[in-house]
C-alpha cells in the first residue's frame, strides 16, 4: 500500500472519531470492574478511564495474544518487536512502566529491562475470562511500575457458584489462519458440586508459522511454538469464606527477533526506509509459572465487611542466543504476600491493605560483563495502602488514596566495567504516593470525572546492574546510583452507558520527574548507553470511544487517539541537557466498526477499518533505531477487515474473519515486523 496522502489520513481518522472499540458488542451498559479501586464498582462510577475485554470478545475477534487484545482501545499502541512479542504503549509508557497483573498478582519483576518488552506475551489469552485496563498512574493501589496504566487479567473460573448439584462441562476450540498456516487448539474441562467446590483445567497448544506480507513475502523464522496449562480450584469453607488455588504455566521456544537478523532485507515504502538485519540469528526462549493460594471472606464488622489474603509463587526464565556470539539467561523466583480488607467507616467506605514481593535472581552470560542482571541478587518491595471513598452530596463521590512503599536491592556479582571485575552492592528506596479523584453523576447514565494521581517506579535490578541490547544494536548498562522515576498525572473525562449508547472521552496531562533513561558513554574505547536519571518531561493526550446501537440489529463502534510529549535528558553522560520528543509516541490513530446481528442471535457480521497517520515526530534514539523505524517516520496506513459468526447449534460456534482485505504493506509504529498481509482465520468451538 502506498503512503496515504495527508488529507486521506485525516479523513480516515476523522471517521474513527465517529464511532468504537465495540468491546461490549451486545450490551452497552457499563460493566462492573474491580481493578481501578480493588473493589467491585460500576464502570460508570469509577473516576478512571477503564476498558474491559471479555472472553467473548477474544473468541469473536479470534485474538492471538494478550497485547493484541488491546489494539482497539484508545490511548494504546501495540508495538511488536517481533511476531512472538508485544508491548502495549499506554498513554506513552511501555514495558516496565506499565503494570501487569494476573488475578491481582504482580507479574512485573526486578529483571524487566527497559523499552518494549516480551513479557506481556507470556500469558495465554485463551485462559482469560476478562481483562481490565486502567489508564493512568495506579501506584497508590498497586505500587511500583504503574505509570502509564495497569492491566489486570482475570482468569477463567470454575463456575461452581453458577450451578446446583453436581456438574461437568467443557469445550474444545480450534483456530487456523491461512497467512502463517498457524494452528491453535484448546481444551477446557470443569467439574464440581454447585455452591460447594469446583475444578477447572485448561490446556492450549499453539504452533505459529512464519507470517507473510505483500512486501517481504514470507518473513522467515517469525513463527514459534507455545504450550500452556492452567488449573483452578475453588472450595466454599463456609457461607462467608472461600478458598481458591490456581496454577498457570507457559513455555515459548525459538522466538526470533527477526528485524535484527539477515532474514530482514530492509523495508522500502516510498521515502520511508529501514535497514537490513546483520545477525545470523537472535533467539529468545521464555518460560513462566505462577501458583497462588487465596482465601477471601465477608464479615459483619463495619471495618471488615470483606477481606482477602493471597500467597503466590512465580518462576520466570528468559534466555537470549545471538550469532555474534552472545548469550544471556536469567531465572527469577518470586514470593508474594498480599492482604486487603474494606468496609464502612464514618460517612464513607475504607479499603486498606499491604503487599510484599521478594525476587531471588540468578543469571549467566557468555562473559560476566554481559549478564542481563547481576547474579546472586535479591529484590524486595513492601507497601501499605489505603483508599477512602465518600459522597459529601448525593451525586458527588470523592476518593482519597495513599501508599507508603519501601524497596531493597542487593547483589553478590555485578560486573564493574571500570574495574574489570565483579563486585557486590545494593541500595534502598522509599516513596509516598497520593491520589485525589472525583466522580459527579450528571444523570443516572452519565458522569464526569477528574483526578490527580502520583505514580512511581523504583529502579529494578536491570536498571541497576543489567547489560542488555536495546533498539537495533545499542548496549545498555546499569548504574547503581539511580533514583526512582515519578509522574503526576491530571485527568478530566466524561462517560455514559445506556442500552443503546456508550461513550467515553478523556484528556490527560502527565508530568514526568527523574525518568530513567540512557546516555552515551565510552569505556576503554567501547561505546555504551549508561542508565541515568533524566530531567523533567511531559506527555499529554486525548482519547475517545463510542458505541452506538443506531437500529435494532445495527451497531457502530469507533475510537480515536492523539498524543504528544517532550523529554529533557543528557545525550552524552556529563553532557548538556537537551529537549527531545518522547520516544515512540502513538501517532494520530483510530478505528471504525459496523456490526449487524440476526434478530435471533444466530448470525452476526461486522466490517472494520483501522487507520494511523504518518508518525514523523521522532526522538533522536528513534532516528537511530533504523531497523525498526524508517527514515522520515513510520508511514500511515488504512486496513479493512470483515468478520462473522454463526451459532450453528447451542454448543457449536463457528467464526470466520478476512483481515487486511487490500493486502496492505504496513507497519505499526516502533515495530520490528510488518503487519500480517491478507489473512483468513477460521475458528470452531464445540462445548458439552
Amino acid at each position: 500500500m502506498k503512503r496515504l496522502h495527508r488529507k486521506q489520513e485525516a479523513l480516515v481518522l476523522t471517521l474513527g472519531a465517529l464511532g468504537i472499540t465495540g468491546l461490549h458488542a451486545e450490551d452497552f451498559l457499563e460493566p462492573t470492574v474491580v481493578t481501578a479501586t480493588r473493589s467491585e464498582q460500576s464502570e460508570l462510577d469509577v473516576p478512571y478511564a477503564v476498558e474491559t475485554v471479555t472472553s467473548e470478545d477474544i473468541e469473536e475477534r479470534m485474538t492471538r495474544t494478550v497485547p493484541e487484545a488491546l489494539k482497539d482501545i484508545s490511548g494504546v499502541l501495540i508495538q511488536k518487536t517481533t511476531h512472538g512479542h508485544g508491548s502495549p504503549f499506554v498513554r506513552g509508557f511501555t514495558g516496565r512502566q506499565n503494570l501487569l497483573l494476573v488475578d491481582g498478582i504482580r507479574m512485573n519483576n526486578s529483571t524487566w529491562r527497559s523499552g518494549p518488552v516480551q513479557y506481556w506475551n507470556t500469558l495465554d489469552v485463551h485462559a482469560v475470562d476478562r481483562m481490565e485496563l486502567v489508564k493512568g498512574p495506579g501506584s497508590v493501589m498497586y505500587g511500583s511500575d504503574s505509570l502509564g496504566g495497569t492491566l489486570n487479567l482475570l482468569s477463567k473460573g470454575t463456575g461452581y457458584q453458577d450451578h446446583k448439584g453436581n456438574y461437568a462441562d467443557g469445550s474444545v476450540y480450534y483456530k487456523f489462519d491461512t497467512n502463517s498456516q498457524s494452528h491453535v487448539g484448546r481444551l477446557e474441562q470443569r467439574v464440581g458440586e454447585g455452591g460447594v467446590w469446583g475444578l477447572s483445567l485448561g490446556a492450549t497448544l499453539k504452533n505459529y508459522g512464519d507470517i507473510r506480507d505483500s512486501y517481504f513475502g514470507r518473513m522467515t523464522n517469525t513463527g514459534y511454538p507455545e504450550q500452556n496449562v492452567d488449573l483452578k480450584f475453588n472450595y466454599a469453607l463456609s457461607e462467608r469464606t472461600e478458598l481458591e488455588a490456581a496454577f498457570q504455566y507457559l513455555n515459548q521456544d525459538d522466538i526470533s527477533r527477526w528485524h535484527s537478523t539477515t532474514q530482514n532485507p530492509g523495508w522500502v515504502h516510498g521515502d520511508h526506509v529501514t535497514q537490513p538485519g546483520t545477525l545470523d540469528y537472535r533467539i529468545y526462549d521464555q518460560e513462566r509459572a505462577l501458583a497462588y493460594l487465596r482465601i477471601r471472606g465477608k464479615e459483619s464488622q463495619n471495618m471488615l465487611s470483606s477481606w482477602e489474603a493471597t500467597v503466590s509463587y512465580q518462576n520466570s526464565k528468559d534466555s537470549e542466543r545471538r550469532s555474534d556470539p552472545r548469550w544471556g539467561a536469567s531465572s527469577v523466583d518470586t514470593l508474594g504476600l498480599t492482604f486487603q480488607a474494606g468496609g464502612e467507616l464514618g460517612p464513607g467506605d475504607l479499603l486498606y491493605g499491604a503487599d510484599f514481593y521478594h525476587d531471588m535472581v540468578s543469571s549467566d552470560a557468555s562473559d560476566p560483563s554481559r549478564r542481563p542482571v547481576a547474579d546472586g541478587a535479591d529484590y524486595s518491595s513492601l507497601g501499605a495502602f489505603a483508599r477512602y471513598n465518600w459522597k459529601p452530596v448525593e451525586k458527588l463521590a470523592i476518593e482519597l488514596g495513599a501508599r507508603a512503599s519501601y524497596f531493597d536491592a542487593s547483589w553478590e556479582r555485578a560486573w564493574n566495567r571500570n574495574l574489570g571485575q565483579d563486585e557486590s552492592g545494593g541500595g534502598n528506596w522509599s516513596d509516598l504516593s497520593l491520589s485525589l479523584r472525583s466522580n459527579y453523576e450528571l444523570t443516572e447514565v452519565h458522569s464526569i470525572y477528574a483526578g490527580v494521581s502520583q505514580g512511581f517506579r523504583a529502579p529494578n535490578l536491570a536498571d541497576l546492574t543489567g547489560s542488555t541490547v536495546s533498539r537495533s544494536s545499542d548496549e545498555v548498562i546499569g548504574s547503581s546510583d539511580l533514583e526512582a522515576e515519578k509522574v503526576v498525572s491530571f485527568e478530566l473525562g466524561t462517560k455514559a452507558g445506556t442500552a443503546d449508547l456508550s461513550y467515553g472521552v478523556a484528556s490527560f496531562y502527565t508530568l514526568i520527574q527523574d525518568p530513567i533513561t540512557a546516555a552515551e558513554q565510552t569505556i576503554d574505547g567501547t561505546d555504551f548507553l549508561r542508565q541515568l536519571n533524566g530531567e523533567d518531561g511531559y506527555i499529554w493526550g486525548l482519547e475517545g470511544d463510542v458505541a452506538w446501537r443506531f437500529a435494532s440489529q445495527w451497531q457502530l463502534f469507533g475510537n480515536l487517539t492523539y498524543q504528544d510529549g517532550k523529554q529533557k535528558s543528557q545525550a552524552v553522560v556529563g553532557g548538556p541537557i537537551v529537549e527531545d520528543t518522547v520516544s515512540r509516541l502513538a501517532p494520530l490513530m483510530g478505528s471504525v466498526r459496523v456490526r449487524w446481528a440476526h434478530p435471533g442471535g444466530a448470525f452476526w457480521l461486522e466490517a472494520e477499518s483501522t487507520g494511523a497517520a504518518t508518525q514523523d515526530k521522532l526522538s533522536q534514539r528513534d532516528l537511530g533505531d533504523d531497523q525498526r523505524i524508517p527514515t522520515n517516520g513510520t508511514p500511515g496506513y488504512m486496513i479493512g477487515s470483515v468478520r462473522g459468526g454463526w451459532q450453528a447449534r447451542e454448543n457449536l460456534l463457528l467464526t470466520l474473519a478476512l483481515e487486511n482485505l487490500s493486502d496492505a504493506d504496513y507497519r505499526v509504529h516502533g515495530s520490528g515486523v510488518n503487519g500480517t498481509g491478507l489473512n483468513a482465520i477460521l475458528a470452531v468451538k464445540c462445548g458439552w
